[in-house]
């Protein structure tokens, strides 16, 4: 499970107008019209093809925990894709992302100036162009890590720098010991 992935995800769902399929008969023909067959989907969700079209007939009701969460997950991955592009689009020009989390943050400075790492709960606003590295970076498949370094990057600027206003000397922040992570547009 990727937190920030995830996080980001989440952040572009909550701006969805409908709501996903709940049910296994409902997800599971939504991804055959949208995959384009049963063989498909079967091989995406690792079952056989006979099993998933006895869930889109309504056949089996009830799929098994590790089913139900890969079929839920890859529902969610393909819904409402013009509204999830338009949420990504709008974050990344004019509205940017929040980010509110608790976790363990300090930074690396010139000798006698640095901040000893400690737990702190940030909810911070931050610019555009962040946003758009951060969903660039994740549509491009970038690590768990990768995604973390430039939330800590987007962090250094916009809260311990203050645009520039402060810490000028600032190196680098360090992100580390995530408690929670959550994102929104």
């Amino acid at each position: 499970m990727s937190l920030f992935g995830d996080g980001l995800d989440a952040a572009v769902q909550k701006a969805f107008t409908r709501r996903a399929p709940k049910n296994a008969g409902p997800q599971m023909r939504y991804l055959v019209k949208q995959l384009g067959g049963t063989k498909q989907v079967a091989q995406l969700l690792r079952i056989s093809q006979r099993t998933v079209e006895r869930y889109v007939k309504d056949q089996i009701k009830k799929p098994r925990p590790d089913l139900a969460a890969r079929l839920e997950r890859e529902v969610k991955k393909r819904w409402q894709p013009q509204i999830r592009a338009k949420a990504r689009q709008k974050a990344a020009t004019t509205g940017g992302i929040v980010v509110d989390t608790r976790a363990r943050l300090g930074y690396t400075a010139p000798i006698g100036s640095t901040d000893q790492d400690r737990i702190r709960h940030l909810t911070v606003a931050l610019p555009p162009h962040y946003a758009a590295r951060l969903f660039d970076a994740q549509e491009a498949g970038a690590t768990e890590q990768q995604l973390k370094e430039i939330a800590a990057e987007a962090l250094k600027e916009v809260y311990f720098q203050d645009g520039g206003r402060r810490a000028g000397s600032l190196e680098e922040v360090r992100f580390t010991d995530i408690e929670h992570l959550e994102f929104d547009l």
